[in-house]
């Protein structure tokens, strides 16, 4: 009896210190989330800080039902604590407005994260009256975005939107390039009729069309950011002093309107690498075949991809020189090879400063059948030593074969190169040997009889 009275004892002592644990923990949790709130807690009250702690919890379960992640909502709310002093009916309201505007769910909630302050009722109300007077058939989401952040940035209203769209179409762009502008270039917004004029009487100038314009500033919408006397000019200048003709140039600008993105100083250095390649005569024919300035332009491209996943310039415009290769390749391949080499592979890019021949290498033939030869080594504990990417890379594939491939025969069909199920073609037609077997004649008597004459001749 002591002892069951005993145990009813300390289950109901476990369940008590149980409780008080639980009461204290969500008495820490809402006096820290009270803290971060600026709320004070005053002693004796009992929990003043409520209200603005149900307010906080309904906003982010209203956030969440628009989208937002439940794992980001905490920070999103610490940092902009100025939403909680929103009407949590305005904010539902200004939500459903976003929504008008056909933004998706990822837009919406990015156009919200990278500014909250558009969840004012009124700003957005204004807004909604502008774009519908917009004479656009259609505008597209990311226009959309970027219009009401940076007017919500800079306090811009709908009226400086009316006033850039008709300079714009006063010098001549159709819609599909004005909505381009405002999705590449937002900061049009707030420029006049007089900018815009500029950089397109310069762009006239050097010999570009009025009817080819609209195309460039489709294309490129960047070029209408860039200053006239501080960027275009002396551009234009540089270009000419390295050797370049005119209609070359204008021939450019019209294939790829990005050749005036490049920085002062920045061609240079891609034509004195081009100067000093050292390859294979084919490899640099290929990369001459359409000119100097477009294989320039294709250099600075290549760097900034490299310079995008990591490496400084100096160390992109090495790897480059060290294997001309990689500039016939598309930057597609290029983008396909460094995300393979960092997520599957599991090398930093960086890397390519010692291995830059990874770059030069078919993706498809070499670089994924030797990693999954590899892959399978390792997952058998055939590797006695672990294979760096110089080791994957440089061998020739006959090495590689011998190395890694031919003492296991369950590598052959992931290989594929020497697989004895791919039937090896010949190089000439069969039965070809026939034609070059010498013709036999029938021997003669006398034929014999000589032959006979001469074999005794010879015991």
């Amino acid at each position: 009896m002591a002892i069951r009275t005993l145990n009813r004892f300390s289950g109901f002592h476990l369940f008590e210190s149980s409780f008080l644990r639980i009461l204290t923990y969500t008495t820490q949790q809402i006096r820290s989330c009270s803290r971060s709130l600026h709320t004070p807690i005053k002693e004796g009250s009992e929990f003043p800080e409520g209200a603005h702690y149900r307010q906080l919890i309904s906003l982010a379960n209203l956030l969440q039902r628009y989208g937002f992640p439940a794992s980001q909502l905490h920070d999103f709310l610490g940092k902009n604590r100025f939403l909680l002093s929103f009407s949590l009916s305005d904010v539902e309201k200004s939500l459903g407005i976003l929504l008008s505007f056909r933004l998706s769910q990822n837009h919406l909630v990015s156009v919200v994260s990278s500014c909250p302050a558009v969840l004012e009722l009124g700003f957005l109300r204004k807004w909604e009256i502008g774009f519908s007077e917009l004479a656009f058939s259609s505008v597209s989401q990311l226009a959309i975005r970027n219009v009401l952040e940076h007017s919500r940035r800079f306090q811009l209203d709908p009226v400086h939107l009316r006033r850039s769209l008709q300079a714009l179409k006063g010098v001549g762009f159709s819609d599909e390039t004005m909505i381009r502008i405002l999705e590449e270039l937002p900061r049009a917004i707030v420029m006049n009729e007089g900018e815009f004029r500029r950089r397109i009487d310069f762009l006239e100038e050097i010999g570009i069309r009025r009817d080819e314009l609209d195309g460039i500033c489709h294309s490129f919408p960047g070029i209408l950011g860039f200053s006239v006397e501080g960027r275009l000019i002396p551009l234009f200048r540089e270009f000419i002093d390295l050797g370049f003709r005119m209609d070359e140039f204008r021939r450019e600008i019209i294939r790829d309107p990005r050749i005036l993105s490049v920085e002062l100083g920045e061609l240079s250095r891609c034509l004195e690498l081009l100067r000093t390649l050292k390859c294979r005569l084919p490899i640099k024919e290929k990369i001459e075949n359409r000119g100097i300035l477009r294989a320039c332009f294709q250099v600075k491209l290549r760097v900034d991809c490299l310079c995008r996943h990591g490496l400084i310039r100096r160390d992109a415009l090495k790897v480059l020189q060290r294997e001309p290769r990689s500039i016939i390749y598309e930057l597609e391949d290029i983008e396909k090879k460094i995300e393979f080499l960092r997520d599957r592979i599991g090398f930093n890019p960086c890397c390519l400063t010692e291995v830059p021949q990874y770059l030069g290498v078919n993706f498809e033939k070499q670089i994924v059948p030797r990693y999954s030869v590899i892959e399978h080594l390792r997952s058998i504990g055939g590797l006695g030593t672990e294979v760096g990417l110089e080791t994957l890379i440089k061998p020739s594939r006959l090495r590689f074969y011998n190395l890694y491939v031919k003492p296991y025969p369950e590598c052959e069909k992931i290989y594929g190169r020497f697989s004895g199920e791919i039937e090896v073609k010949t190089r000439h037609p069969v039965g070809l040997w026939k034609l070059f077997k010498p013709q036999s004649y029938p021997n003669s008597k006398e034929d014999l009889r000589n032959i006979k004459m001469f074999m005794e001749s010879l015991v």
